[in-house]
């Protein structure tokens, strides 16, 4: 019955496939009055504090350990420390459980944050709704997330994915259709608040605002998070030269589970993918900690236990917009050999604000002595996506370079964000929403076939042709 509702749903699917693997690419002429690329007042009641004392506000959970049977419970106390206490169980309001955790916090500039909790619970039971409380007294607050289904090859999965979110009205807009979509979890593409774009006391401030916008969302479901250059804060001017510094304190990644010496990169395994997050921003050539741990991590995947490859980072590899073309040229350089050889599925990037798809090309056989200078088609590279359309005050990218390159196969400047439905370990279903006048559009949707068991079915099909051919010689 299952196979019969997916060959279903498949048609349209292959038919938009097909029809984006032609060898034209599509620019999308749409053009609409966006909602002016500004951050919503601070009195907006999307950035509202909790009623009560000491009420905790800016509730986040990301992903906890390596197979995602634990997260990390983040929230803000801004009166006194608290408790940094996680009451938790399988039913509302029976809270059978409890985990501590540990409070840290910052200053930057004059602005003194408030008191920043992180608590680990672990040993979660998959595919389990679980309910929790934190907070002390009449201002605790209780929220609730779903576990992941238990690591496997076809356990179905739908990720939701958002870049260079920022706090304006279009965010707004994106945040909302994104909650509608049924998505499970946020893979997050980097560039959060865009508080790096006030000055003073005005950053910190903005991250909290920015912590209460999104709370809606990440109190209830794992954002899986990644950096970007909106995150550096480097301001020295106000003596503040410590990248990340407010990142860093606010937004605690599962980085230890997965060997890797910093939060700044790291991956998990939720489902049937296998989830690597880079640091565009930290040192990846030859011999750096970034570049020994991913060649040691991509080592580590089971495509037979987790299918599904996928790469998030912050500075797209391939990109055809004027805004930061060819910014990701270095990182390609170092490491398209190996999402290649390891036949990474799908890279998700942000920075560049519109939305772009690249076919499946590769440009592995270019040197500084060679004559082959463009990339050219590859069945076994990674589909390369844009997602940096999430809705800040900097504005849309407008200007996509002209004529279209070969490689890019769909692009749009407008406001959205997209979904990742995984089906099975062979197929999964892609979504690129726009945000149009208040409402969510599917605009940009194929059939993601995957790079490693779609080659083996394949091989086995082969094969077992060759086989039968064989036998009905012989006899």
């Amino acid at each position: 019955m299952n196979s019969l509702l997916f060959q279903f749903i498949l048609v349209p699917f292959v038919i938009l496939n097909f029809v984006n693997n032609v060898n034209a690419g599509i620019t999308s002429r749409f053009v609409r009055e966006e909602w002016p690329s500004v951050d919503i007042p601070l009195d907006h009641e999307v950035f509202a504090v909790p009623k009560g004392y000491n009420a905790p506000q800016q509730v986040h959970i990301t992903q906890g350990n390596y197979d995602g049977n634990a997260v990390i419970i983040s929230w803000v106390t801004f009166d006194e420390p608290g408790s940094s206490k996680v009451q938790y169980g399988k039913s509302d309001k029976n809270y059978e459980f409890s985990a501590e955790g540990k409070m840290t916090n910052y200053t930057f500039y004059k602005y003194n944050s408030g008191y920043i909790h992180h608590v680990l619970v672990n040993g979660l039971e998959y595919d389990t709704k679980y309910y929790y409380k934190i907070g002390d007294g009449d201002s605790a607050r209780e929220f609730w997330f779903q576990t992941p289904p238990m690591i496997g090859p076809d356990v179905p999965y739908k990720f939701g994915i958002i870049g260079d979110l920022g706090q304006t009205y279009n965010s707004l807009s994106t945040l909302e259709h994104y909650m509608e979509s049924g998505a499970q979890s946020v893979l997050f593409v980097g560039d959060l608040s865009y508080a790096d774009r006030y000055k003073y006391n005005d950053v910190g401030i903005r991250w909290d605002s920015w912590g209460r916008f999104v709370e809606k969302s990440t109190a209830y479901q794992p954002w899986i998070w990644s950096a970007g250059n909106h995150e550096i804060e480097y301001m020295p001017f106000m003596n503040e030269v410590t990248p990340f510094k407010s990142y860093l304190h606010r937004y605690p990644t599962p980085y230890l589970a997965s060997k890797s010496s910093s939060p700044m990169w790291y991956a998990i395994r939720r489902a049937s993918a296998h989830i690597i997050v880079l640091s565009s921003y930290s040192p990846f050539v030859k011999y750096t900690p970034q570049w020994k741990w991913l060649e040691e991590e991509l080592n580590r995947v089971d495509r037979k236990k987790t299918p599904w490859l996928i790469v998030l980072v912050h500075v797209p590899i391939y990109n055809s917009n004027e805004a930061h073309f060819m910014e990701g040229e270095s990182m390609r350089a170092v490491f398209e050999e190996w999402f290649i050889h390891h036949k990474v599925d799908v890279i998700f990037a942000g920075h560049v604000h519109a939305y772009e798809r690249s076919y499946r090309i590769s440009n592995i056989r270019y040197n500084v002595s060679s004559a082959e200078r463009f990339p050219v088609p590859d069945k076994s590279a990674p589909v390369y996506i844009t997602v940096g359309d999430g809705g800040n005050q900097e504005g849309l990218a407008g200007k996509f370079r002209d004529p279209q390159p070969d490689y890019s196969a769909f692009r749009e400047a407008s406001y959205g964000h997209s979904t990742l439905e995984i089906m099975n370990r062979t197929h999964a279903l892609y979504h690129w929403n726009r945000n149009d006048d208040g409402k969510k559009v599917a605009i940009d949707s194929f059939v993601l076939n995957n790079q490693y068991w779609s080659s083996n079915v394949r091989e086995r099909k082969l094969k077992r042709h060759y086989l039968n051919g064989m036998r009905m010689i012989a006899s």
